[in-house]
This record gives structure tokens, sequence and C-alpha cells, in this order.
């Protein structure tokens, strides 16, 4: 018996991963997402499948992470950025596929959940995790259980309002929630891309190398982000207090953030200190799937 899966269900990309009883990795596979409902149930289905025959045993507990939640009034996935999962009960319709039940959770509360467990936030009481990628959402574990909330949207920090948000930065883009100025149309990587390269570009790729080459622009954008994400966190840490935040999605890898961001959060933070513990996900990219096999713990 295979003690955990965990299912990492992105926009591009499925990863899964089969861990043992003292967590250690057994195998781990990525496969690129398909594009239409059945099919990504018939990809995860053959994932879990596959793993289980390469290993000769059956899972024990399935968990996967998905970029949306699910309701507590209907059961179907909602918010989710993947769009032809909205509105299907994705739990139920991958369980019957394989015969058993199967928990699933956001990808920012796996994130959480994972580096809680043994990442860059173990050992501490409170942890606040966020994605920053293509989109931006959040995640909170407190004492190695993740918050969920009544409505289960706990964590979800990408989509309320840029804190202290200057006049040229009101009302902000409109986001796809149909909000105007979230959190998520100012730190996701496309803004980023955008403030570079101008209106339309979605690569930021390369913009810390630009930077460092001497490319104003470049310069100009990652210090708007900082500034950005100072505020927006200095907010997180004024309602949780948070002992790590860690940092996880492709523009985690940007070193200036850890360099300029705590400094600047300092100004917002209501006390006579301003204590930061902001960390990279010790387990980088694949910190949310090993959180998701962790979901029944």
């Amino acid at each position: 018996m295979i003690p955990r899966i965990g299912l990492d269900l992105g926009g591009t990309k499925t990863e899964i991963v089969a861990l043992g009883e003292q967590g250690e990795v057994l195998l781990r596979q990525r496969q690129p997402t398909p594009g239409d409902y059945e099919g990504i149930i018939g990809n995860l289905a053959a994932m879990v499948e596959g793993v289980e025959g390469q290993l000769g045993a059956r899972a024990a507990r399935i968990g996967m992470g998905i970029p949306g939640s699910l309701s507590p009034a209907t059961g179907v996935v909602r918010n989710a950025n993947t769009q032809c999962l909205n509105g299907r009960a994705l739990d139920q319709d991958l369980a019957a596929r394989l015969g058993r039940p199967v928990r699933v959770s956001n990808d920012a509360n796996c994130l959480a959940l994972s580096e809680a467990a043994d990442g860059a936030g173990a050992g501490h009481g409170v942890v606040f995790a966020v994605i920053l990628g293509t989109g931006v959402g959040g995640g909170v574990v407190v004492g190695g259980r993740v918050l969920e909330g009544l409505n289960r949207v706990a964590g979800e920090w990408g989509h309320t309002p840029l804190p202290w948000a200057s006049a040229a930065e009101h009302p902000g883009p409109r986001c796809w929630c149909g909000h105007h100025g979230c959190i998520e149309t100012m730190l996701c990587g496309p803004a980023l891309a955008a403030s570079w390269k101008g209106e339309g570009q979605r690569d930021a790729g390369g913009i810390e190398a630009a930077a460092t080459a001497g490319d104003p622009a470049a310069r100009a954008a990652l210090e708007t982000h900082a500034h950005r994400l100072a505020r927006a966190l200095a907010g997180v840490v004024n309602l949780l207090d948070p002992e790590a935040i860690i940092l996880g999605g492709g523009l985690s890898n940007l070193r200036t953030l850890y360099e300029r961001v705590p400094a600047l959060m300092a100004p917002y933070i209501f006390g006579d200190v301003a204590r930061v513990n902001l960390l990279p996900a010790r387990h980088g990219d694949s910190s949310g799937v090993l959180g998701a096999a962790r979901l029944w713990d």
C-alpha cells in the first residue's frame, strides 16, 4: 500500500507524487494539463493508475491541489483560473473514476501545508504562503492545520484590494473576478511583464538579469513590484502577524524580493517593531504537490 499520493493540477502542467511512511518521495512525474474537463479527469486517473502500476501498490490516500476551491454550498469548483473546472464536482468525478475518495483543496493551501510541515515554515506556528505566478493566491496554516474558513476562502489574499493604493493605482485594472484593483492584477507575472515591456506582454522571464545589466525599465518595474508586494504583505502582517511568510510560484525566484520587501514593509506594519521572516519555498515548485499528498493528515 502506498501511504499517500498527491496531485497538483495546474493550468499548463499536472504533477503527481507518491510519498512513503516517513514522507519520502517514492516517485514523482509531470504531464501537460489537457484543455478540457473530460481530458483532465482522464489524465488525472491515468497518472494515479500509472504510478500505482509502477510501484506495484494502491494508494491509501489521494489529495489534490487546484487553482480554485470547492464551494461549501454546492460542492463544485469555483473561482478557478482553469475555467473548465468551474461548476464541476471535480473531487466526486475523480473519486468515481478511481473508486475511492479524493480530498481537494486550493493550491496555495497545499503550498502552505507542505512548507509548514517540513519546508521553510517548519517549526513556526502561523505560516502564510503566497503563490506569485500567473495568478496570485495565499494559504494559511495554524498549528500544522490548513485554515480554510467558514466559506473556504481563507487566504484568498489575491482578491482583496491593494492596500495604501496611490491615486495612480486607483481604481486599478479590472480583474477576472469582476472587481478592480485586486492584488492579483498588480503582482502577477503578466503584470510585472507589462510594467517592464509594455501592455500586452506576459513573460517577465529575464527581468532580473536585465535590471542587473542596467535596463532602466526592468529596474523600475522590479522596484514598483517590490513596493506593491510590501504593502500587500504588510496588510497580512497587520491581520495575522505570521511567524513565516513563504513565497512560491515563478516570481518567488526573484532575489530582489527578499532583499527589498521586508524593509519596505516596515512603515506599514502597525507596531514598534517590524519583524518579517520572508522566505522562498524550500520545496520550490513541487511544494504544492507535496502538500496535496498531506491533505488527509
